[in-house]
């Protein structure tokens, strides 16, 4: 089979996020059973390769602690550096799994409260860095927090429960400005 129309078939299965829409596209459509087989082994594979949303938390948890002290410390710059790492490392975190299974059955998509957090208490946070003070960011912080809690509740996770970090998760990067 042609190199192009693997690529052809494969593009809408990597576009859907592993949703199987190889049905809906012309180019599946001139696929051998086979190469359909082997896609969907592949596709099984590169989900086995996603970490578990713990590992990525993991990461949020090294982000957000380092940008407490960041800007404890008055280096404005490098808070900036780990909310942005915060942000994007939560927001890996819904996209590795964006919608959990209740014990009750029911779906619970992470999705609208990452973007009340990101609408509420990111945007604080950005706010008081940008204004460099670190008061105002105390208080956006433990915002941010209180919402990741609630997220964790919501999530049937209440042994979950931030605090203010007692040391920085970093011992190589130098916090102070």
């Amino acid at each position: 089979m042609k190199l192009h129309k693997i690529i052809a078939a494969a593009l809408p299965v990597l576009t859907c996020l592993g949703v199987l829409c190889l049905t809906h596209t012309a180019a599946a459509q001139s696929l051998e059973p086979s190469d359909v087989q082997a896609l969907k082994a592949d596709i099984a594979e590169l989900k086995s390769l996603v970490p578990s949303q713990s590992h990525a938390m993991a990461d949020v948890d090294y982000h957000f602690s380092n940008l407490w002290f960041a800007a404890k410390s008055g280096n404005w710059p490098l808070a900036a550096f780990y909310l942005n790492e915060t942000k994007s490392h939560i927001n890996w975190t819904v996209r590795i799994h964006p919608v959990r299974k209740l014990a009750s059955g029911q779906d619970l998509d992470l999705r609208p409260l990452l973007q009340n957090i990101e609408q509420s208490g990111f945007a604080s946070a950005k706010a008081a860095i940008e204004k460099r003070s670190f008061k105002v960011f105390e208080t956006a912080y433990r915002q941010t927090m209180t919402q990741c809690y609630a997220c964790h509740l919501a999530a049937e996770k209440p042994f979950l429960r931030p605090h203010i970090p007692r040391s920085a998760a970093t011992q190589i990067i130098e916090l102070r400005p």
